[in-house]
């Protein structure tokens, strides 16, 4: 761990600029900037809420608000956005920096540390953005907020341990990041994000619970819209998944990296 962390602190200068000349790389040219960010997650849950909100919000009875389902959208989709943002950099990061990386010596895990830095950013401008749409809509959600690091740090975990998984491999096997970009668009739709666990028939509850992503989006769901700790049971199976795809994607890149320099000399 110190061979490990003692090289990332050495770099923290070159980790941060990275990510702040990122950042502003992004939206040079754009007059609106990061607002363009938080504008095409928010477009999305209006397109969804005009659609479905009169049908999905009689399926939430709990929730006092008549806005419950716009509001259940925009908790479940800032975590799946935290996701799939990392994940789908992480897929193309050493392929993106194949200059970088034949010319600089430094940390490999700087590159996905720059990622997780830039997506972070994003969050959080995204969260701001809600929060004040939640007061628009008079739902301020604040009693059970201290929750919502350890779910974001579990997006975090778990987008970046698959993310460099298939990243390695994408290095050499470019259908692979395809084949996964394509998996995401179902992935998002076998989570409960547009719509409840609830209306999914019971018998088939233990396959979505498979899916990682599903725990943590309840998680979202519990802190933001009903303003409840979420349930660590349900929180048990991702972080461990989380955990486990964190080891793999690092015991993988150390041995997969001797193979991954000598393609790029």
């Amino acid at each position: 761990m110190k061979n490990i962390l003692l090289p990332l602190w050495a770099f923290r200068y070159f980790i941060l600029s990275s990510i702040r000349t990122e950042f502003r790389a992004k939206f040079v040219r754009s007059k609106l900037g990061g607002i363009w960010m938080i504008l095409h997650p928010l477009a999305m849950v209006l397109v969804y809420a005009l659609i479905l909100s009169q049908l999905m919000t009689a399926k939430m009875p709990e929730v006092s608000t008549q806005y419950a389902y716009p509001i259940y959208i925009l908790s479940g989709v800032i975590g799946w956005t935290l996701f799939s943002e990392i994940l789908g950099r992480c897929l193309t990061i050493f392929i993106d920096n194949g200059n970088l990386l034949k010319k600089i010596s430094f940390p490999k895990l700087a590159l996905p540390l720059i990622v997780i830095g830039s997506a972070l950013v994003n969050f959080v401008l995204f969260f701001i953005t809600m929060f004040v749409v939640f007061g628009y809509l008079g739902h301020l959600p604040y009693h059970a907020l201290t929750w919502l690091p350890l779910l974001v740090l579990i997006t975090v975990a778990l987008a970046t341990g698959i993310g460099l998984l298939f990243g390695v491999l994408n290095v050499f096997m470019r259908d692979i990041g395809q084949f996964i970009n394509v998996a995401l668009q179902f992935w998002f739709w076998l989570t409960p994000i547009v719509y409840m666990l609830t209306i999914v028939p019971e018998k088939y509850h233990w396959l979505m619970m498979m899916n990682p992503m599903t725990g943590v989006v309840m998680g979202y769901h519990n802190v933001l819209l009903y303003d409840t700790a979420p349930d660590f049971q349900v929180l048990m199976y991702p972080s461990l998944f989380a955990l486990i795809s964190l080891l793999l994607a690092m015991i993988f890149l150390k041995k997969q990296v001797k193979k991954w320099q000598m393609y790029y000399e």
